[in-house]
Protein backbone atom coordinates (compact mmCIF):
# COMPACT_ATOMS: atom_id res chain seq x y z
CA UNK A 1 0.00 0.00 0.00
CA UNK A 2 1.54 2.97 -0.68
CA UNK A 3 2.04 5.77 1.59
CA UNK A 4 0.75 9.57 1.51
CA UNK A 5 4.03 11.26 2.42
CA UNK A 6 6.06 12.24 -0.74
CA UNK A 7 9.76 10.97 -0.58
CA UNK A 8 12.19 13.24 -1.24
CA UNK A 9 14.00 13.53 -4.57
CA UNK A 10 17.18 11.53 -5.47
CA UNK A 11 19.35 12.29 -8.15
CA UNK A 12 19.20 9.44 -10.74
CA UNK A 13 22.29 9.14 -12.36
CA UNK A 14 22.35 7.33 -15.95
CA UNK A 15 26.07 5.98 -15.29
CA UNK A 16 26.23 3.02 -15.44
CA UNK A 17 29.16 2.61 -12.94
CA UNK A 18 27.69 4.97 -10.50
CA UNK A 19 24.58 3.20 -9.21
CA UNK A 20 22.42 4.76 -6.47
CA UNK A 21 23.52 4.09 -2.67
CA UNK A 22 21.08 6.30 -0.79
CA UNK A 23 19.60 3.25 1.48
CA UNK A 24 16.02 3.66 2.30
CA UNK A 25 15.35 2.80 5.87
CA UNK A 26 12.08 3.03 8.27
CA UNK A 27 11.76 5.94 10.57
CA UNK A 28 12.69 5.36 13.83
CA UNK A 29 10.06 5.25 16.23
CA UNK A 30 9.72 7.11 18.90
CA UNK A 31 11.30 6.34 22.21
CA UNK A 32 8.28 7.03 24.66
CA UNK A 33 8.11 5.78 28.45
CA UNK A 34 5.08 4.37 27.89
CA UNK A 35 6.23 1.72 24.41
CA UNK A 36 7.70 -1.35 24.59
CA UNK A 37 10.21 -2.85 22.54
CA UNK A 38 9.28 -6.10 21.13
CA UNK A 39 12.35 -7.54 20.44
CA UNK A 40 15.23 -8.35 22.65
CA UNK A 41 13.91 -7.87 25.67
CA UNK A 42 14.92 -9.53 29.03
CA UNK A 43 12.47 -10.25 31.68
CA UNK A 44 13.89 -8.86 34.70
CA UNK A 45 14.64 -11.26 37.60
CA UNK A 46 11.48 -11.96 40.03
CA UNK A 47 11.61 -9.62 43.21
CA UNK A 48 11.27 -11.02 46.35
CA UNK A 49 8.65 -8.38 46.96
CA UNK A 50 5.86 -7.22 45.98
CA UNK A 51 6.12 -4.63 42.82
CA UNK A 52 5.37 -0.99 44.06
CA UNK A 53 2.46 0.65 42.52
CA UNK A 54 3.49 2.31 39.04
CA UNK A 55 5.93 -0.63 38.42
CA UNK A 56 4.63 -2.31 34.89
CA UNK A 57 4.27 -6.23 34.63
CA UNK A 58 7.18 -8.63 33.08
CA UNK A 59 6.33 -8.78 29.20
CA UNK A 60 5.41 -12.54 27.99
CA UNK A 61 5.55 -13.34 24.24
CA UNK A 62 1.80 -14.21 23.04
CA UNK A 63 3.46 -17.74 22.32
CA UNK A 64 4.94 -18.88 25.28
CA UNK A 65 2.99 -20.89 27.48
CA UNK A 66 1.61 -18.76 30.78
CA UNK A 67 2.52 -20.24 34.18
CA UNK A 68 -0.68 -22.44 35.17
CA UNK A 69 -2.63 -20.86 37.90
CA UNK A 70 -5.02 -22.71 40.57
CA UNK A 71 -8.08 -21.28 38.86
CA UNK A 72 -6.89 -22.89 35.36
CA UNK A 73 -6.23 -26.05 37.23
CA UNK A 74 -9.59 -26.59 38.18
CA UNK A 75 -11.07 -24.93 35.26
CA UNK A 76 -9.04 -27.00 32.88
CA UNK A 77 -11.03 -30.43 32.75
CA UNK A 78 -14.39 -28.04 32.31
CA UNK A 79 -12.30 -26.51 29.35
CA UNK A 80 -12.02 -30.13 28.00
CA UNK A 81 -15.52 -31.03 28.21
CA UNK A 82 -16.86 -27.92 26.51
CA UNK A 83 -14.67 -28.57 23.70
CA UNK A 84 -15.74 -32.23 23.48
CA UNK A 85 -19.16 -31.24 23.63
CA UNK A 86 -18.74 -28.79 20.70
CA UNK A 87 -16.83 -31.13 18.71
CA UNK A 88 -19.74 -33.88 19.49
CA UNK A 89 -22.23 -31.17 18.65
CA UNK A 90 -20.62 -30.76 15.16
CA UNK A 91 -20.58 -34.59 14.51
CA UNK A 92 -24.38 -34.75 15.59
CA UNK A 93 -25.15 -32.45 13.01
CA UNK A 94 -23.90 -34.27 10.28
CA UNK A 95 -26.34 -36.41 8.55
CA UNK A 96 -24.16 -39.44 8.43
CA UNK A 97 -24.09 -39.45 12.27
CA UNK A 98 -27.62 -40.06 12.05
CA UNK A 99 -27.69 -43.26 9.72
CA UNK A 100 -25.22 -44.38 12.09
CA UNK A 101 -26.88 -44.13 15.36
CA UNK A 102 -29.79 -45.69 13.30
CA UNK A 103 -27.98 -48.64 12.16
CA UNK A 104 -26.17 -49.19 16.03
CA UNK A 105 -29.60 -49.37 17.36
CA UNK A 106 -30.84 -51.53 14.41
CA UNK A 107 -28.04 -53.97 15.65
CA UNK A 108 -28.60 -53.82 19.17
CA UNK A 109 -32.24 -54.79 18.80
CA UNK A 110 -31.56 -57.45 16.41
CA UNK A 111 -29.55 -58.45 19.46
CA UNK A 112 -31.67 -58.34 21.58
CA UNK A 113 -34.04 -60.61 19.74
CA UNK A 114 -32.05 -62.95 18.28
CA UNK A 115 -30.63 -63.52 22.28
CA UNK A 116 -34.64 -63.66 23.31
CA UNK A 117 -35.44 -66.41 20.55
CA UNK A 118 -32.31 -68.80 22.07
CA UNK A 119 -33.33 -68.41 25.41
CA UNK A 120 -37.14 -68.81 25.02
CA UNK A 121 -37.08 -71.64 22.34
CA UNK A 122 -39.22 -73.77 24.41
CA UNK A 123 -42.50 -73.87 24.10
CA UNK A 124 -44.87 -73.36 27.20
CA UNK A 125 -47.87 -75.39 26.39
CA UNK A 126 -51.31 -73.67 26.27
CA UNK A 127 -54.63 -74.58 27.89
CA UNK A 128 -56.76 -75.34 25.09
CA UNK A 129 -60.74 -74.47 25.45
CA UNK A 130 -62.18 -76.62 22.82
CA UNK A 131 -61.95 -78.12 19.85
CA UNK A 132 -62.73 -75.57 17.42
CA UNK A 133 -62.38 -72.73 19.64
CA UNK A 134 -61.28 -69.12 18.47
CA UNK A 135 -59.49 -68.61 21.52
CA UNK A 136 -55.88 -68.07 21.02
CA UNK A 137 -54.11 -69.85 23.72
CA UNK A 138 -52.01 -68.10 26.16
CA UNK A 139 -48.01 -68.75 26.43
CA UNK A 140 -47.38 -69.93 22.83
CA UNK A 141 -44.29 -69.14 20.68
CA UNK A 142 -44.57 -67.22 17.74
CA UNK A 143 -45.03 -70.02 14.62
CA UNK A 144 -42.08 -71.69 13.63
CA UNK A 145 -40.29 -71.28 9.98
CA UNK A 146 -41.22 -74.36 8.66
CA UNK A 147 -40.92 -76.32 4.97
CA UNK A 148 -42.58 -79.56 5.88
CA UNK A 149 -44.66 -80.83 8.07
CA UNK A 150 -43.15 -81.78 11.47
CA UNK A 151 -40.83 -84.75 12.42
CA UNK A 152 -42.17 -88.01 12.79
CA UNK A 153 -40.87 -91.12 15.09
CA UNK A 154 -40.01 -94.84 15.10
CA UNK A 155 -43.80 -96.17 13.55
CA UNK A 156 -45.00 -98.51 16.11
CA UNK A 157 -44.14 -101.58 16.89
CA UNK A 158 -46.85 -104.37 17.94
CA UNK A 159 -46.26 -107.16 20.05
CA UNK A 160 -48.04 -109.68 21.82
CA UNK A 161 -48.44 -109.26 25.45
CA UNK A 162 -48.04 -112.21 26.92
CA UNK A 163 -44.65 -112.50 24.90
CA UNK A 164 -46.18 -115.56 22.84
CA UNK A 165 -47.91 -115.36 19.26
CA UNK A 166 -50.28 -118.09 20.41
CA UNK A 167 -51.49 -116.08 23.33
CA UNK A 168 -55.05 -115.86 23.68
CA UNK A 169 -57.02 -114.45 26.87
CA UNK A 170 -59.03 -116.28 28.89
CA UNK A 171 -62.58 -116.38 28.19
CA UNK A 172 -64.62 -114.09 29.54
CA UNK A 173 -61.85 -110.84 29.71
CA UNK A 174 -61.68 -107.91 28.16
CA UNK A 175 -58.46 -107.52 26.01
CA UNK A 176 -57.29 -103.59 25.80
CA UNK A 177 -56.23 -103.75 21.87
CA UNK A 178 -53.76 -101.34 22.05
CA UNK A 179 -51.82 -103.16 25.35
CA UNK A 180 -50.08 -105.16 22.16
CA UNK A 181 -47.51 -101.81 21.75
CA UNK A 182 -46.83 -102.16 25.77
CA UNK A 183 -43.35 -102.83 24.79
CA UNK A 184 -42.44 -100.21 22.38
CA UNK A 185 -44.47 -97.43 24.66
CA UNK A 186 -42.30 -98.35 27.90
CA UNK A 187 -38.89 -97.82 26.21
CA UNK A 188 -39.97 -94.19 25.04
CA UNK A 189 -41.99 -93.33 27.94
CA UNK A 190 -39.51 -92.07 30.55
CA UNK A 191 -37.13 -90.56 27.92
CA UNK A 192 -40.83 -88.37 26.45
CA UNK A 193 -42.47 -88.00 29.48
CA UNK A 194 -45.68 -89.41 28.30
CA UNK A 195 -47.70 -92.04 30.09
CA UNK A 196 -47.29 -95.61 28.51
CA UNK A 197 -51.30 -96.14 28.74
CA UNK A 198 -51.23 -92.29 26.25
CA UNK A 199 -48.16 -93.38 24.09
CA UNK A 200 -50.50 -97.24 23.39
CA UNK A 201 -53.37 -95.61 22.79
CA UNK A 202 -51.45 -92.98 20.03
CA UNK A 203 -49.45 -95.81 18.45
CA UNK A 204 -52.76 -97.81 18.30
CA UNK A 205 -54.38 -94.94 16.59
CA UNK A 206 -51.87 -94.78 13.95
CA UNK A 207 -51.69 -98.44 13.32
CA UNK A 208 -55.28 -98.41 12.62
CA UNK A 209 -55.74 -95.36 10.45
CA UNK A 210 -52.62 -96.62 8.32
CA UNK A 211 -55.11 -99.49 7.60
CA UNK A 212 -58.45 -97.34 7.37
CA UNK A 213 -57.40 -94.35 5.99
CA UNK A 214 -53.94 -95.17 4.46
CA UNK A 215 -53.87 -91.77 2.03
CA UNK A 216 -54.21 -89.35 5.21
CA UNK A 217 -50.08 -90.54 6.53
CA UNK A 218 -51.50 -89.92 10.33
CA UNK A 219 -48.64 -90.16 13.11
CA UNK A 220 -48.50 -91.06 16.70
CA UNK A 221 -46.06 -88.08 17.34
CA UNK A 222 -49.14 -85.79 16.44
CA UNK A 223 -51.59 -87.28 18.09
CA UNK A 224 -48.90 -86.78 20.85
CA UNK A 225 -48.47 -83.35 20.15
CA UNK A 226 -52.03 -82.41 20.64
CA UNK A 227 -52.68 -85.04 23.12
CA UNK A 228 -49.74 -82.44 25.40
CA UNK A 229 -51.06 -79.27 24.25
CA UNK A 230 -54.89 -80.12 25.60
CA UNK A 231 -54.17 -81.62 28.18
CA UNK A 232 -50.53 -82.59 29.13
CA UNK A 233 -51.89 -86.90 28.29
CA UNK A 234 -54.93 -86.54 30.40
CA UNK A 235 -52.88 -84.82 33.58
CA UNK A 236 -54.05 -81.61 33.50
CA UNK A 237 -55.71 -79.94 36.65
CA UNK A 238 -53.86 -82.94 38.95
CA UNK A 239 -55.88 -85.62 36.96
CA UNK A 240 -54.28 -89.15 36.59
CA UNK A 241 -54.22 -91.05 33.53
CA UNK A 242 -55.06 -94.70 34.96
CA UNK A 243 -54.34 -98.17 33.30
CA UNK A 244 -57.68 -98.42 31.49
CA UNK A 245 -56.86 -95.15 30.01
CA UNK A 246 -59.67 -93.04 31.84
CA UNK A 247 -58.45 -89.70 33.07
CA UNK A 248 -59.55 -89.17 36.91
CA UNK A 249 -61.11 -87.04 37.85
CA UNK A 250 -62.63 -86.44 34.13
CA UNK A 251 -60.85 -83.10 32.11
CA UNK A 252 -63.48 -80.53 31.65
CA UNK A 253 -62.45 -76.91 30.67
CA UNK A 254 -64.08 -73.69 31.05
CA UNK A 255 -67.58 -72.88 29.37
CA UNK A 256 -67.69 -71.70 26.24
CA UNK A 257 -69.68 -68.25 26.75
CA UNK A 258 -68.04 -66.06 25.11
CA UNK A 259 -65.69 -64.42 27.77
CA UNK A 260 -61.85 -63.74 27.98
CA UNK A 261 -61.57 -64.26 24.24
CA UNK A 262 -63.47 -67.96 24.09
CA UNK A 263 -66.41 -68.75 21.52
CA UNK A 264 -69.80 -68.57 22.19
CA UNK A 265 -71.37 -72.22 22.22
CA UNK A 266 -74.48 -73.09 23.82
CA UNK A 267 -75.30 -76.34 25.33
CA UNK A 268 -76.07 -79.32 22.82
CA UNK A 269 -76.08 -82.44 25.15
CA UNK A 270 -77.79 -80.80 28.06
CA UNK A 271 -74.88 -81.65 30.13
CA UNK A 272 -74.29 -85.80 30.11
CA UNK A 273 -70.99 -84.68 29.05
CA UNK A 274 -69.44 -81.48 30.68
CA UNK A 275 -72.34 -81.14 33.57
CA UNK A 276 -72.96 -77.99 32.08
CA UNK A 277 -76.93 -77.47 31.07
CA UNK A 278 -75.85 -73.63 29.99
CA UNK A 279 -72.93 -73.70 27.65
CA UNK A 280 -70.75 -76.59 25.92
CA UNK A 281 -67.35 -77.25 27.69
CA UNK A 282 -64.48 -79.32 26.21
CA UNK A 283 -64.16 -82.73 27.77
CA UNK A 284 -61.61 -85.95 27.94
CA UNK A 285 -57.85 -85.66 27.01
CA UNK A 286 -58.22 -84.35 23.84
CA UNK A 287 -60.69 -82.66 24.55
CA UNK A 288 -63.74 -82.43 22.12
CA UNK A 289 -67.04 -80.47 22.15
CA UNK A 290 -70.08 -82.49 23.23
CA UNK A 291 -71.27 -81.65 19.71
CA UNK A 292 -67.83 -83.17 17.97
CA UNK A 293 -68.00 -86.05 20.00
CA UNK A 294 -71.52 -87.20 18.99
CA UNK A 295 -70.30 -87.43 15.23
CA UNK A 296 -66.77 -88.59 15.64
CA UNK A 297 -66.95 -90.97 18.98
CA UNK A 298 -65.54 -94.10 18.30
CA UNK A 299 -64.60 -97.09 20.65
CA UNK A 300 -61.41 -98.00 20.59
CA UNK A 301 -61.00 -100.67 23.30
CA UNK A 302 -63.58 -102.96 21.88
CA UNK A 303 -65.56 -102.36 25.92
CA UNK A 304 -69.06 -101.74 23.63
CA UNK A 305 -68.71 -97.26 24.23
CA UNK A 306 -67.01 -94.74 23.16
CA UNK A 307 -65.92 -92.75 26.04
CA UNK A 308 -64.86 -89.32 26.12
CA UNK A 309 -62.82 -89.51 28.68
CA UNK A 310 -60.70 -92.61 27.75
CA UNK A 311 -57.29 -92.00 25.93
CA UNK A 312 -57.87 -94.78 23.61
CA UNK A 313 -61.44 -93.88 22.23
CA UNK A 314 -60.24 -90.00 22.47
CA UNK A 315 -57.26 -90.88 20.62
CA UNK A 316 -58.57 -92.77 17.69
CA UNK A 317 -61.24 -90.19 17.45
CA UNK A 318 -59.11 -87.63 17.12
CA UNK A 319 -57.33 -89.47 14.33
CA UNK A 320 -60.15 -89.85 12.27
CA UNK A 321 -61.19 -86.14 12.62
CA UNK A 322 -58.16 -84.96 11.64
CA UNK A 323 -58.02 -87.32 8.32
CA UNK A 324 -61.29 -86.29 7.25
CA UNK A 325 -61.56 -84.33 4.32
CA UNK A 326 -59.28 -86.79 2.29
CA UNK A 327 -56.18 -84.87 4.12
CA UNK A 328 -52.23 -86.01 3.39
CA UNK A 329 -50.82 -85.03 6.96
CA UNK A 330 -47.66 -85.81 5.08
CA UNK A 331 -47.25 -82.53 3.81
CA UNK A 332 -47.27 -79.24 5.73
CA UNK A 333 -50.24 -78.06 3.68
CA UNK A 334 -52.53 -80.69 4.90
CA UNK A 335 -50.74 -81.17 8.58
CA UNK A 336 -51.45 -77.34 8.96
CA UNK A 337 -55.30 -77.54 7.78
CA UNK A 338 -55.96 -81.05 10.12
CA UNK A 339 -54.61 -78.94 12.93
CA UNK A 340 -56.68 -75.50 12.04
CA UNK A 341 -59.21 -77.79 11.37
CA UNK A 342 -59.08 -79.03 15.33
CA UNK A 343 -58.45 -75.58 16.79
CA UNK A 344 -58.62 -72.34 14.73
CA UNK A 345 -55.72 -70.00 16.36
CA UNK A 346 -52.29 -70.16 14.47
CA UNK A 347 -50.76 -70.16 18.07
CA UNK A 348 -51.94 -72.93 18.76
CA UNK A 349 -50.94 -74.66 15.44
CA UNK A 350 -47.79 -73.07 16.36
CA UNK A 351 -47.50 -75.14 19.60
CA UNK A 352 -48.72 -78.27 18.56
CA UNK A 353 -46.65 -78.14 15.54
CA UNK A 354 -43.76 -77.68 17.76
CA UNK A 355 -44.48 -80.21 20.51
CA UNK A 356 -45.08 -82.92 17.51
CA UNK A 357 -41.87 -82.21 16.19
CA UNK A 358 -39.85 -82.24 19.64
CA UNK A 359 -41.20 -85.55 20.11
CA UNK A 360 -40.69 -86.83 16.68
CA UNK A 361 -36.87 -85.70 16.59
CA UNK A 362 -36.35 -86.90 20.28
CA UNK A 363 -37.71 -90.45 19.54
CA UNK A 364 -35.75 -90.39 15.93
CA UNK A 365 -32.43 -89.79 18.78
CA UNK A 366 -33.28 -92.16 20.65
Amino acid sequence: MASNDEAPEVDRSTTVDTPPTVAIRPPVPEQSGDRWMPVDIIPPEPAAASPAPGDKPSHQPKHAAPEPTAGDVLQSPRRAMDERRERFARLRARPAFRFLVLGLLLTVMLGVAGAAGLAGGKVIPPKADSLGSARAPDGTNEPPVATGAPATGEAPQPQNPSGSPTYSPPAGTRVRPADVYGAWAATRSVRLDIPVVALQAYGYAEAVTARTTPRCHLTWTTLAGIGKIESDHGRTNNSVLQDDGRSTPPIVGPPLDGQNGRQAVADTDQGALDNDRSWDRAVGPMQFLPSTWRQYGLDADNDGMSDINDIDDAALTAAAYLCAGDRDLSTLEGWNAAIHSYNVPEEYRAAVFNATNDYGRRDRQG
